[in-house]
Parts: structure tokens; C-alpha cells; sequence
């Protein structure tokens, strides 16, 4: 049986790694061969990523809340301890965005668990 070497579905085949690859540097964006291992590698990078993000947001959230309490005499781990013998459940995101945004509610917060600490 002849080889096919001019059909559709390879055609659309290349067609799609192509134009994933578009923009990529050299013959990784012009040559199929090159552009499939560089798009493949892409595609794990970007799905890799996506979660990596979850953590890194997390870790912002952090810094943010421990640079937030340490002028109110208290690290992030005692404002945390704090918050769960008080009974407090504000995710991080939360706590972060109101240590920016409204710091008279943050402040309450703190005093929270600073409160819940000493009893």
C-alpha cells in the first residue's frame, strides 16, 4: 500500500503543532519536527506552572500578612495560632487583601488574636 504523504489529516496534524509553535524562536516555529518537541515541552511547562501559581500565591499571601502584623508586635505563626484558638476561619487571600485594603478591619483581627493568645 502506498504511503500517504499528502493527506488531510497529516496536513491538519501539522497544521495544529504549527500554529501552537507560532512565535517560538528559529525552526522551533517554522520546522514540524523541531516545533512538535518545543510545543510538547510548552504544553508541560504551562500545565506545570498552573498549579506552581497556587503556591506562589499562597506564599505572597503570607508575606504580606506577616509584614502586615509585625508592626503590632506579633510574628505570622502567633497571628495564626491566635486566629484558630479564637475560632477564626479567613483563608489567607482574605486576611492578605484586608491587611491592604481596609487596615482598621485587620487591626481588629489582630487584636483578636492577640486576645485569644493571652487567655
Amino acid at each position: 500500500m502506498a504511503r500517504a504523504i499528502d493527506g488531510s489529516k497529516r496536513k491538519d496534524r501539522r497544521k495544529k503543532i504549527l500554529k501552537l509553535a507560532k512565535g517560538f524562536r528559529g525552526r522551533r516555529g517554522t520546522n514540524y519536527k523541531a516545533a512538535k518537541d518545543a510545543v510538547t515541552k510548552a504544553l508541560v511547562h504551562g500545565y506545570v506552572s498552573r498549579r506552581d501559581r497556587k503556591g506562589d500565591m499562597r506564599t505572597l499571601w503570607i508575606s504580606r500578612i506577616n509584614a502586615a502584623v509585625r508592626p503590632e508586635g506579633i510574628t505570622y505563626s502567633r497571628f495564626i495560632q491566635g486566629l484558630t484558638k479564637a475560632g477564626v476561619e479567613i483563608n489567607r487571600k482574605a486576611l492578605s487583601n484586608m491587611a491592604i485594603e481596609d487596615p482598621a478591619a485587620f487591626n481588629a483581627v489582630v487584636t483578636m488574636a492577640k486576645k485569644a493568645l493571652e487567655a
